[in-house]
């Protein structure tokens, strides 16, 4: 089976590492919440066709490795899973919304993205020395 996935007009492996935080970092993020959060983040990835490879809900933070088909933008799955996930947990524990600090927003307004994939190194010689392997392969052919 191939690491790349297919779409009508694409070959794709579009692989994230994204991290995220509750608001001032509090250490909430456990017990019920931590797995509400994780059931409305495989929901919501599903519903724009993501692949949740690995989730890690901590104390306060949230990991994610995700596969993203090309036409989506890792803003708007982003803005998406922490916006859904915020309203979820609001509906589900009211207390948090009476929190003074809260003020409407459950998560920090950033987060860190990273792409995964075969190392930098090994993609730069492959683009360095590719004419030369395709020119070597065409002499072999008959």
């Amino acid at each position: 089976m191939s690491r790349f996935n297919r779409l009508s007009h694409v070959i794709w492996c579009c692989k994230y590492h994204i991290v995220w935080v509750p608001k001032y970092r509090f250490r909430i993020l456990n017990g019920e919440i931590a797995t509400e959060i994780y059931k409305t983040i495989y929901v919501y990835c599903g519903r724009m066709k993501c692949e949740v490879i690995e989730l890690n809900v901590q104390n306060d933070h949230v990991h994610l490795v995700v596969s993203v088909p090309p036409k989506e933008s890792i803003s708007k799955l982003l803005g998406m899973v922490k916006g859904k996930t915020a309203i979820q947990i609001f509906r589900q524990f009211p207390y948090l919304k009476s929190k003074p600090y809260w003020g409407n927003h459950f998560w920090a307004r950033g987060y860190c993205v990273d792409t995964v994939g075969i190392d930098e190194e090994i993609i730069r010689k492959y683009v360095k020395f590719q004419e030369k392997e395709e020119s070597r392969q065409d002499g072999l052919q008959f």
